[in-house]
């Protein structure tokens, strides 16, 4: 982004705003893949198989991602604001309570990944409230920064499991708490809902959206983009364990460095799509990640080999969730809210298959090869699936006279 280009940038939306939707994200999104960095010593005190541990890190995903509908409805049904707050509040007094009552049974911890899922779904609401502050030229940046939010994962990664080794796993809970009663705190000062307010609809219509192809092209899209980013995130702690025997604590170093990587990059996704077109760019990462993948399923005995492998992984996924967030906008401006719930939820439900199909592959095969390849070949057909709409679409914008949009995507 030029220096011209950044001003314009920053003129023509509400940057503190922006700021507290990326903060809300960022933490709700650190605490919502706690269950992966401190996998090993949760399964280590719960003697877990590897099928239960996969289920475990997996079952936050799949929380997050089905709360995801109520919360995009929320949001636009009573502002992202107040939906932000609450949706904070909640899952404070759940970490409060998990903090005081402890992780007693295996139980216990899938009825925590439950709780868990409310930070997930935060997504629902963090995006359209940034995005609703800036015009269409700016969308891929605005939703880039405020998705950059996904970069919460690296601080879980990196100090959780040594938090866990210092004060035990309960307490790391109870850290956790007030971290969010702080961000409750900031967001509610800096957060200001959008100019362009959505007259609530009846419950019904919420869910028209799902008549539109575009809708369910965009699920199975991000289901690849994101589910790719937060199935490894949370799993990856335990495949670095298991697979090369690093520590509890150096894994999850490892996993902050990826997650880092993929989080991070986000905008630069979002920015490359308003650049080069959203379908252009997306199609290339989607080819890049289902090679990685491939390449990861031959069992690499380096792990340091392995890291860049993973490393080139997660930047594909998380440049390709800034450009199907590109998109988005593009072709459903009107009903982000409600379609970002949707979305998000297929997110979510693909990082619930990857995360858990890595521990059953682990269990039933003795490897983790065929997760990883499965997961490619899902990459493989969501390229395939682009190259499929990205005629429709353009012919759409061409019988309007739509010259810009034809050009974005």
């Amino acid at each position: 982004m030029s220096i011209s280009d950044s001003k314009s940038f920053l003129k023509s939306g509400h940057t503190p705003t922006l700021f507290a939707a990326f903060l809300y994200f960022d933490i709700s999104f650190m605490i919502w893949v706690l269950l992966g960095p401190l996998g090993v010593q949760i399964a280590k005190l719960l003697s877990l198989d590897p099928a239960q541990k996969g289920l475990m890190v997996a079952i936050p995903v799949l929380a997050g991602a089905l709360l995801r509908i109520p919360f995009g409805l929320a949001t636009d049904r009573f502002g992202a604001k107040i939906t932000a707050i609450v949706t904070q509040v909640m899952l404070t007094i759940g970490l409060v309570y998990i903090w005081i009552a402890g992780i007693p049974s295996y139980q216990a911890v899938l009825l925590l990944g439950v709780v868990l899922g409310i930070g997930g779904a935060s997504f629902a609401i963090a995006l359209p409230l940034a995005s609703r502050w800036y015009p269409p030229e700016h969308q891929g940046a605005a939703m880039g920064v405020a998705g950059a939010g996904n970069i919460g994962t690296v601080l879980t990664a990196l100090f959780a499991p040594e938090l866990a080794k210092l004060f035990g796993v309960p307490n790391v809970f109870g850290i956790c708490a007030v971290i969010m009663a702080l961000t409750i705190l900031v967001f509610t000062v800096m957060a200001k809902n959008p100019p362009v307010k959505t007259a609530p609809k009846p419950f019904g219509e919420y869910f028209k959206v799902l008549a539109l192809p575009d809708t369910w092209c965009f699920m199975g899209f991000y289901g690849v983009t994101f589910g790719g980013f937060v199935g490894l995130s949370a799993a990856l702690t335990l495949y670095f364990h298991g697979v090369y025997g690093l520590t509890a604590v150096h894994a999850g170093f490892a996993t902050a460095a990826c997650a880092f990587v993929g989080g991070s990059i986000r905008p630069v996704g979002g920015m490359l799509a308003d650049r080069l077109g959203g379908i252009r760019v997306l199609g290339a990462l989607y080819i890049l990640a289902a090679a990685a993948l491939i390449v990861l399923s031959f069992s690499i005995p380096s792990f340091w080999l392995a890291l860049l492998v993973f490393l080139v992984v997660m930047s594909a996924f998380g440049m390709g969730d800034g450009a199907v967030f590109q998109l988005i906008p593009i072709r459903l401006g009107k009903e982000i809210g409600t379609v970002t719930g949707f979305v998000g939820m297929a997110g979510g439900v693909g990082g619930f298959y990857l995360a858990s199909s890595l521990g059953f592959s682990k269990q039933l095969t003795g490897a983790y090869s065929m997760g990883f390849l499965i997961f490619a070949a899902l990459a493989l057909i969501a390229f395939a699936g682009l190259q499929v709409v990205k005629r429709r679409w353009r012919a759409d914008f061409a019988s309007v006279g739509d010259v810009t949009s034809i050009v974005r995507v």
